[in-house]
């Protein structure tokens, strides 16, 4: 006897995979937790001596903080990254 929770081997009662007209989902970002998590990239940069990260995450950063950012209001948002380049700026040249 086969489970209720089991799916016909051969596709009889197999829901769609890819249903066109199911709703699109968006994803809202949470403002909070980007400033908390981009305020802590930055209190690293600014603690560190040199970069405080391996060569895969600092190219990783450098590419999301912007992303990230665009869920806070614009002016917040130009200088967290600003910040965040300023510290990339001068622990790279260190």
């Amino acid at each position: 006897m086969a489970s209720r929770n089991q799916l016909d081997l051969f596709g009889a009662d197999e829901p769609e995979l890819f249903d066109e007209d199911a709703p699109t989902v968006y994803y809202y970002g949470d403002p909070d937790r980007v400033r908390a998590h981009v305020g802590r990239l930055i209190a690293e940069a600014r603690a560190a001596k040199t970069v405080p990260w391996d060569e895969d995450s600092l190219r990783l950063y450098r590419k999301i903080v912007p992303q990230m950012v665009l869920w806070l209001p614009e002016d917040e948002a130009r200088q967290l990254c600003f910040d965040f380049e300023e510290e990339m700026r001068r622990l790279l040249a260190a």
